[in-house]
């Protein structure tokens, strides 16, 4: 029961976050493009920009992973597109985490200390930011991939039977793959998850108590909050619990494979944050759900006059 409904609802998921995390992150760079483009951007355009472009690179890779689960998560595709899909996959998963906890140090530095914000408001620290965030993750995940392919006392015959993708571990490779994960753990998730959490407690306290802030912007401070907290807790949250299940347990947990499902989802949560942080993404999104009222309607009067 528990392996049919993995197998059913794992491809469901890689599919609806596909469906509707694609277009809807398409919409969000067009528009953190144009921002980024014009003159003096602040750096919190230039990081949410890097967290659309780490949201699709999980996007474009989870047709594979839709087939991976097609076959019952034994991986058909060779041993190339293994290694790449998973890379680029938790390369993915990972980098969205400190990109939300710098998107939640702008924050609080825009209302805690709005001079100095000012003052020191250049979109080369962003950049710089997302760079070393870009080439911390790859780096740290690649320790991972490349452990599958370590020399082991394995026979060839049993390897070539074993086609589960960065999954099947020796013994040979847990003892270097499980401390890796433990650390990815803290380093990845636990620290940036404790810098979110202060920088947004501390932002929410600042914005509910100023009398001059509107309640639009109130309830938007509230709903990024509570976006960014569902992604730590529920996306990446069982993930990551995996990683220190398995360094106590000593082997790669059975389970960890659904924790594909949340993680999937941080990639249509994106989107909320995008809508409750930038005033450009919501000017987008808002013009083409009207566009998309306009063609409702004009299809509805069309079928009215067709059936009359």
């Amino acid at each position: 029961m528990a392996s049919s409904l993995r197998n059913l609802g794992l491809p469901f998921i890689y599919f609806i976050s596909f469906l509707f995390g694609l277009p809807a992150n398409v919409l969000a760079l067009r528009a953190f493009a144009g921002r980024v483009r014009q003159p003096r951007p602040a750096p919190a355009p230039v990081l949410l920009l890097s967290l659309t472009l780490a949201d699709l690179l999980l996007l474009l890779l989870l047709p594979f992973k839709m087939v991976e689960a097609a076959h019952n998560f034994f991986w058909p595709l060779g041993d190339i597109l293994c290694a790449l899909t998973s890379y680029g996959f938790y390369s993915g998963i990972y980098c969205s985490t400190w990109l939300l906890a710098g998107i939640s140090v702008e924050r609080y530095r825009r209302v805690a200390f709005p001079v100095q914000y000012k003052l020191s408001r250049r979109p080369v620290y962003g950049v710089i930011a997302a760079v070393a965030i870009w080439i911390l993750f790859f780096g740290q995940c690649s320790i991972v991939i490349i452990a599958q392919y370590l020399p082991t006392n394995q026979s060839t015959s049993d390897a070539q039977n074993l086609s589960v993708c960065c999954d099947n571990f020796t013994p040979e490779q847990l003892k270097v793959v499980l401390p890796v994960r433990l650390e990815l753990c803290l380093v990845l998730f636990f620290i940036p998850m404790v810098v979110t959490i202060f920088c947004y407690w501390r932002f929410v306290r600042i914005i509910l108590f100023q009398t001059q802030v509107g309640t639009r912007k109130r309830w938007r401070a509230v709903g990024l909050v509570l976006v960014t907290l569902f992604n730590f807790l529920v996306c990446f949250g069982p993930y990551s619990v995996s990683h220190v299940m398995g360094f106590f347990h000593n082997t790669s947990e059975s389970w960890r494979v659904c924790t594909g499902m949340p993680s999937a989802l941080n990639a249509c949560m994106d989107p909320l944050i995008f809508y409750f942080s930038s005033s450009a993404v919501r000017k987008a999104f808002d013009q083409r759900l009207q566009r998309l009222q306009s063609w409702g309607a004009s299809l509805s009067g069309f079928w009215k006059r067709r059936t009359a």
